[in-house]
């Protein structure tokens, strides 16, 4: 089992970009349902919301490609 120390130190070493302030923050801070992360890096950290948007951009593209789909299969 981890002692208390181990897991303080690697909770102080993660990153998180703060959702509310629109900065990266390390360690303890904010709640977590306000930032994401954890991130091993501050630069991980720092590119959060553009990863964020990319992917949303994925998914909202694979999700009107299936509504195509489905369209027109149900024309048939």
């Amino acid at each position: 089992m981890r002692d208390i120390e181990e897991v303080v130190v690697g909770v102080n070493d993660e990153w998180w970009f703060n959702l509310m302030t629109q900065r990266v923050e390390q360690g303890l801070g904010a709640p977590n349902a306000q930032r994401l992360g954890p991130y091993t890096t501050e630069a991980e950290a720092a590119g959060a919301l553009e990863r964020m948007r990319e992917r949303n951009e994925a998914w909202d593209s694979a999700d009107r490609d299936d509504n195509v789909d489905n369209v027109d299969t149900d024309a048939q």
